[in-house]
């Protein structure tokens, strides 16, 4: 793979996790709970974007499989917490 690709998926990666913390931020500013879960829920979103690249990444052979399933399995952590803070929010 050349530095060129390798770069903008780093790049792509990069702006996809920072979009999870930046939408948490935020979100924390919003005058109600209602607008905070939105922001929530596209943090949430930006967590399956992240799992998509990481696929592709693995199926490109330029991460391995047990490295895949370990992101993965933090990611789905993530969005499982953002879940159940969406959950209390709005109760």
């Amino acid at each position: 793979m050349s530095v060129d690709k390798k770069y903008r998926f780093a790049e792509q990666l990069n702006g996809a996790a920072l979009s999870i913390s930046n939408n948490i931020a935020e979100g924390s500013g919003s005058v109600s709970n209602k607008e905070f879960t939105h922001y929530l829920n596209i943090a949430h979103r930006s967590a399956f974007e992240n799992a998509n690249i990481l696929v592709v990444l693995e199926r490109i052979k330029y991460i391995s499989d047990i490295e895949l399933n370990d992101y993965l399995e933090d990611l789905d952590k993530l969005a499982r917490k953002l879940t159940n803070f969406r959950k209390y929010l709005l109760k």
